[in-house]
């Protein structure tokens, strides 16, 4: 059909997509790690206004590690990767998250969020807070040529591969994405970022 005046308000209208002054809350994703798990989720009850997004991996992890998820409910409200399209990513769109944080983050969805692939629930927030201009904070777990992590019964000694590490190095480029390698790092821009945004951490998690 040939372009006529009619179509004007069908054509886009540009700038920024949303109003990011209405968003209120920050929205904390959850992969499939077990490294740093206690110190991330330590972190995240501890913000004002957190909204909880677990990948599948993230669910089945979480009760390793002593976190129930009708004791998560109780405390914060909670979205699991039920469906392909990944529908909570939505609540993006209506202006309700100023902050998305993926902690910790996977090898696996490090690669993912690296190379723009977004087929899980926290990639997909973390692809389309980057659309949408929002800030995005990963917490990357394989970032040494040895780490040492907590799993479920004992520590562990891994040894990540060069293209684990590469792509944490690839993280670092995309746009509107902040990597950091340690919960006190995590701790330190979260920080930053609730002066930024007038706010302040909860006085207590319990």
């Amino acid at each position: 059909m040939p372009y006529t005046d009619a179509h004007d308000d069908l054509l886009p209208t540009g700038g920024t997509a949303g109003t990011p002054e209405r968003r209120s809350r920050f929205a904390w994703a959850i992969t499939g790690s077990g490294h740093y798990l206690d110190e991330c989720m330590a972190l995240a009850l501890r913000l004002p206004n957190v909204d909880l997004f677990l990948s599948a991996a993230a669910e089945e992890v979480l009760p390793m590690y002593d976190f129930g998820l009708s004791e998560l409910k109780d405390r914060c409200r909670v979205f699991r990767d039920k469906t392909a399209s990944s529908v909570p990513v939505g609540l993006l769109y209506d202006d309700v998250y100023h902050t998305v944080i993926v902690a910790p983050a996977t090898s696996n969805t490090v690669a993912k969020c690296a190379l723009g692939i977004s087929d899980t629930l926290p990639t997909n927030i973390f692809a389309q807070a980057g659309k949408l201009e929002i800030p995005g904070i990963v917490l990357a777990c394989d970032t040494k040529p040895v780490v040492i992590t907590k799993a479920p019964r004992e520590w562990v000694e891994l040894k990540p591969r060069n293209i684990d590490l590469e792509n944490v190095e690839r993280l670092r480029r995309v746009d509107f994405c902040r990597v950091v390698e340690s919960p006190d790092e995590l701790e330190a821009l979260l920080d930053a970022r609730l002066t930024e945004l007038a706010l302040t951490w909860n006085t207590s998690s319990s």
